[in-house]
């Protein structure tokens, strides 16, 4: 697997395992939220710089679309 495909997959199960951890930060009862609202900032910074990888990889030709013939 390309390195780049890696990287990719990396961010994305950080992303659901920042979500996750907000989600339990949330149902464990309402003491810390700030440890909900870092979470979701977290989740928040790592979805835009995912978008901002996959536009950059995909401008410099790392990357290409499949079409569905």
């Amino acid at each position: 697997m390309e390195p780049i495909k890696t990287l990719i997959l990396i961010l994305l199960g950080a992303i659901v395992f920042s979500l996750g951890k907000a989600m339990f930060h949330m149902s464990s009862g309402p003491e810390h939220p700030e440890r909900v609202v870092r979470a979701l900032t977290l989740r928040i910074g790592l979805s835009i710089g995912l978008f901002a990888l996959i536009m950059i990889v995909w401008y410099l030709g790392g990357i290409s679309p499949r079409s569905m013939h």
